[in-house]
């Protein structure tokens, strides 16, 4: 659980998240989280999507992970994976996890939760092979891009989403009033 203060800079960061998204992401809201005073217990969880960046082996393809808050939050970093299988240098194909050095050394509590997913979503863009979770990805990567990408289209192709997913779509009438 997370303490109150932090609670509400948590609920305030999503809100800004679901009004002003970065480029790629949306948040995944249910039914009960359009309220987001009423899910104080869930905050510590944040689900997002990701669109595939254009000129990727990920684009046109949407890619569903979670954010998981401490409860040290701010001060230590939430931990990040990908609920979605995606084959990448830096995402751990057992369980998800994601490597990134905003993530992990370079976070401050003044990172935004809009910023860990920006950097998550460029990371689909400019993979770190140096810092492998996935070796064989990110030997590839580095030996040969064109098996990389095919590799990683297959991959997107097999378990990414075609189209958003519909909690977000559901959020999105309710916001636009349909």
């Amino acid at each position: 659980n997370l303490p109150p203060k932090t609670l509400s800079k948590v609920a305030r960061e999503i809100r800004d998240l679901h009004r002003n998204p970065p480029e790629g992401v949306r948040l995944v809201l249910d039914d009960n989280s359009a309220n987001i005073s009423s899910q104080s217990n869930s905050l510590s969880e944040i689900m997002a999507e990701l669109e595939g960046p254009t000129d990727t082996p990920y684009e046109k393809r949407y890619f569903q992970l979670k954010l998981c808050l401490p409860p040290t939050f701010p001060s230590n970093p939430p931990r990040g994976y990908f609920l979605t299988k995606i084959y990448h240098p830096n995402v751990d194909t057992s369980n998800g996890s994601i490597c990134v050095n905003t993530l992990k050394k370079d976070w401050t509590a003044n990172t935004t939760l809009s910023h860990v997913l920006s950097v998550i979503r460029c990371l689909l863009i400019v993979p770190f092979p140096e810092s492998s979770l996935n070796d064989e990805a990110g030997k590839l990567f580095m030996e040969s891009y064109d098996e990389f990408a095919r590799r990683a289209r297959l991959m997107s192709n097999v378990h990414g989403r075609s189209s958003p997913c519909s909690s977000y779509l559901l959020s999105e009438k309710k916001k636009q009033g349909r």
